[in-house]
């Protein structure tokens, strides 16, 4: 899959955005699970979007991601021609203090973690979930580690990764929106519905004081390069669990509503993990 993977990196990426946009389609025609919950995600969203964009969005970020996991960092930086709110960014440097990135499954999503190793001086410990697909996992640790980077899977000791790399200083990376293990969330309302929710964040925030920074990156259409959106979390983490949940899916919801047709909506956000309450009860 390496080979393959380095093949497909190679390809200009307008051709693999066109490729992508392609496999979105294909996707959605040969899988009714894939199209049931797309429409069902974006019913609940009330947002006013183009399935057609949603569709050939979803398939370019599939295929563009080995452009992202494999190419030399400055060439990918090159791409991006703004950076919206980085004074963000700047004025948590400026304060030395550890800074802990959320994004949503939004935009090009392996793009954010090339800009934050790419242009953040700072230890990077990005968490990731290993894929359902092992021979993915070796692309996803090369991609992450080009920086000198320590990828950290969501686990224990990725965990204990992550409180190392804050406390002295560094940076990392989540993506808050995807559905944490029974035992590691509670129940909090995304567009409206109860989604299970991790706590997490707002855990290793109170134990290391860092910065919380949302941010994901804008694709501006086939061969038309990125932006890159930083905003600050709106509200603050209180220590309650279920608060911390509503204050984390809100700001979510803000980013998504930025560039909704970039959204993976086929992605079942509302499932009930093994091991967690029903929906809607919290422990």
């Amino acid at each position: 899959m390496l080979l393959l993977g380095k093949f497909f990196s190679r390809l200009p990426i307008p051709l693999l955005q066109l490729f992508g946009a392609l496999l979105g389609w294909l996707v959605w025609l040969v899988s009714a699970r894939h199209r049931r919950i797309m429409a069902a995600n974006l019913a609940q969203s009330g947002l006013t979007v183009s399935r057609a964009a949603c569709i050939a969005h979803q398939g370019i970020s599939a295929m563009e991601m080995f452009a992202h996991w494999l190419r030399p960092l400055p060439g990918l930086l090159a791409r991006v021609h703004e950076r919206c709110g980085w004074e963000h960014v700047e004025a948590a440097l400026a304060e030395n203090r550890p800074v802990i990135f959320i994004s949503p499954h939004l935009g090009a999503l392996e793009m954010t973690g090339v800009c934050i190793a790419g242009w953040v001086p700072r230890t990077l410990a990005p968490l990731y979930r290993p894929p359902k697909q092992p021979y993915l996992e070796p692309l996803m640790i090369a991609s992450r580690s080009r920086s000198g980077a320590k990828p950290a899977a969501a686990n224990t000791s990725g965990v204990r990764v992550l409180l190392t790399t804050l406390k002295r200083g560094g940076v990392t990376y989540l993506l808050p929106d995807q559905a944490p293990g029974g035992g590691e969330g509670v129940w909090a309302p995304f567009f409206g519905r109860p989604a299970y929710t991790m706590t997490l964040l707002s855990r290793l925030a109170a134990a290391t004081q860092a910065t919380v920074l949302c941010c994901f990156t804008e694709r501006l259409g086939i061969g038309g390069g990125y932006r890159f959106h930083v905003m600050p979390l709106e509200g603050e983490f209180s220590g309650d669990a279920i608060q911390d949940a509503h204050l984390l899916n809100a700001n979510m919801e803000k980013l998504i509503r930025l560039a909704p047709s970039q959204y993976l909506w086929s992605y079942n956000r509302y499932k009930q993990p093994q091991g967690a309450p029903a929906p809607g009860e919290n422990a």
